[in-house]
């Protein structure tokens, strides 16, 4: 097999010959120049191989002088350039050189290296024709590769563009082609890597990332990949010393400090994380991925605001991006800001309507916000139309989502509506389990809500998984579970702070719905009924589980005159609410307060015909 060396020198040198037999000299000299020229084209070539682009451009540039027309010299001045990043300078000299040789294959291929490589820039134009560069770049390869297939840095450039794409089979069977003709081709295997590592296959990656480092240990992306591959595996030590030996060659890859913020952030070494992580964002402010590692840290301190407003900044830069807006909206939601969550969840459907992910956070927003209002005037709002739409088409997009399909019992069961759980099906992870708990609680079915997130809880064996649980329980109001929770990671490995900081919000809820019940009730004895109400609300939405709040906000919506059935009917719910959270009710008074609860349904329906009679 050719080798790279002695491909460059001949793809570059017999180009060549063509140009020089115009010269217009004697034979005699036309010989000597001939000469002269190819060995100062060989002279340039082999510093294009030892990576010393600056002096390999001076001599193809000392050729150009002599020879205008040396395509040969042409070509590897435009390839020095484009190896200094000078793209501009580069796509001249190739332009130069395919107008002297329309068919000449590496400057087709040096064109699409160009294309390709302006994807570096984070100007919003280039981010913005992102995929008409990248289809270019291809044309433009695989116009070089129909002229000469066996270019291996054509086939390597080919790689990087369907990588780029997603493409990832046709971009692994790229590069294998450029290391079979170019066994020496240490690019191509890191290039094989990168792509093996994206498709999770970790003993594949680490291979071409070794055999790339064997080849040239000066190849900062090997050591990139290699490292990125250690963090994977949960090899911290490993991957810290593969990345400083990347950034110590390229100090300005993102994707390196990308990696190092990672692993530091995984070491508790949350500071040196988040220095990596804007590191990265300066080189690349267009990858969402920094962003979300600082939000991480942020996160885990409890500083939400500042971890929303460094998301933010990524939008600036990635205003499509799902995961940014998404995560926007979670934080939105811990923070109880359910209309900023509900409008960052939509920006993400009405761009992918497929979104699962989304929908789910939707229902969820909607869940706490018909709780926190009054739940019988969301549930006639065009909102909760526009919402129930969304919530239908996603299921119908992901028929096979059964967290989904629970969200969407979830949004029926709230507005009034008979929903057979059971129907659905028995889940079967811890997601499922989560979405099944939720629909339980939209039907106060609160001891059966309880006995899934035991068995979620009861399952997780680290400290993220039950800090996951617990942030989960706090953020939808499931106060007890939530302290369960908390005091399960506080006895955890490095659980032990953060466990304090949510145990101490648990204490500040559950604070917040007893003052609101006290004075519910206060308001109540006063007759002050609307008020009363109010604070009944306020205070099931904040504890949802305190049967007292229940039976307090029946009785006052009992007392409203004149009576309405939509009063009616929400003290029926809390009524219901309240036996499912007083297991030990002595059996008259159950019997009593279901006698209650039937003469109320009863007496709901005559007032409803009146109130349609009326209309």
């Amino acid at each position: 097999m050719q080798t790279r060396i002695s491909y460059l020198k001949l793809g570059l040198v017999v180009a060549s010959t063509l140009a020089l037999v115009h010269a217009a000299q004697p034979a005699d000299a036309k010989k000597v120049l001939k000469i002269k020229i190819d060995r100062e084209v060989v002279m340039a070539d082999d510093l294009m191989l030892k990576g010393k682009y600056a002096d390999a451009a001076d001599l193809y540039r000392a050729v150009v002088g002599k020879n205008a027309k040396s395509v040969p010299a042409l070509v590897g001045l435009g390839m020095a350039y484009a190896k200094q990043f000078k793209l501009d300078a580069a796509s001249e000299q190739f332009d130069k050189a395919l107008a002297m040789d329309p068919r000449n294959a590496m400057a087709h291929s040096g064109k699409a290296m160009v294309q390709f490589n302006r994807l570096q820039s984070s100007s919003n134009t280039i981010i913005k024709n992102k995929e008409a560069l990248l289809k270019s770049a291809e044309a433009e390869c695989k116009q070089g590769l129909a002229i000469d297939p066996g270019m291996p840095e054509a086939h390597y450039t080919l790689g990087m563009i369907y990588k780029e794409q997603g493409r990832l089979d046709e971009s692994v069977s790229e590069f294998k082609q450029a290391t079979q003709i170019d066994p020496q081709y240490s690019e191509a295997f890191a290039g094989l890597g990168v792509v093996k590592l994206q498709q999770g296959d970790y003993s594949a990656a680490m291979t071409a990332f070794k055999q790339a480092i064997a080849l040239n240990s000066g190849n900062s992306t090997a050591h990139y990949g290699l490292g990125t591959t250690y963090l994977r595996q949960g090899q911290l030590d490993d991957a810290i010393k593969e990345l400083n030996t990347s950034l110590y060659q390229n100090p300005n890859s993102a994707p390196a400090r990308l990696s190092m913020g990672q692993a530091y952030a995984q070491q508790g070494n949350t500071v040196a994380g988040i220095k990596e992580f804007q590191e990265s964002i300066r080189i690349k402010p267009e990858n969402p991925d920094a962003y979300l590692g600082i939000a991480d840290i942020r996160e885990q301190r409890g500083d939400l605001e500042h971890a929303i407003a460094d998301l933010r900044s990524g939008l600036e830069m990635s205003p499509n991006s799902a995961t940014l807006h998404s995560r926007v909206a979670d934080n939105s939601l811990k923070l109880e800001k359910l209309d900023d969550a509900i409008k960052e969840y939509r920006t993400v459907l009405d761009q992918d309507p497929n979104n699962a992910v989304a929908a789910k956070g939707l229902t969820r927003a909607y869940y706490l916000k018909a709780n926190k209002e009054a739940t019988g005037a969301f549930f006639v709002s065009n909102e909760y139309e526009s919402a129930k739409k969304m919530i239908d088409q996603a299921v119908k997009m992901n028929p096979n989502d059964m967290e989904l399909r629970l969200a969407q019992a979830k949004l029926r069961a709230m507005s009034g509506e008979k929903v057979d759980l059971a129907s659905i099906g028995t889940p079967t992870n811890n997601g499922e389990r989560i979405a099944y708990a939720e629909a339980l609680l939209a039907q106060n079915k609160f001891k059966d809500a309880d006995a899934q997130i035991a068995q979620v809880l009861g399952s997780a064996t680290d400290a993220k998984q039950t800090f996951a649980v617990a942030d989960l329980a706090l953020m939808i109001k499931d106060l007890p579970n939530a302290e369960a929770a908390y005091k399960k990671a506080g006895t955890m490995p490095g659980g032990e702070e953060r466990a304090k900081r949510g145990l101490d919000l648990v204490s500040r809820a559950q604070d917040a719905a007893k003052q609101d019940l006290t004075l519910a009730d206060d308001l109540a004895r006063k007759k002050q009924l609307a008020s009363a109400i109010d604070k009944y609300h306020s205070s099931i939405y904040g504890n949802p589980k305190v049967a007292a709040a229940r039976l307090g906000l029946g009785q006052t919506l009992e007392k409203l005159s004149p009576a309405a059935s939509k009063d009616l009917r929400e003290a029926i719910v809390q009524y219901r609410a309240y036996i499912s959270l007083s297991p030990d009710l002595p059996p008259k008074e159950l019997e009593k307060l279901n006698k209650k609860i039937a003469n109320l349904e009863s007496k709901a329906y005559k007032l409803e015909l009146k109130e349609k009679q009326g209309k």
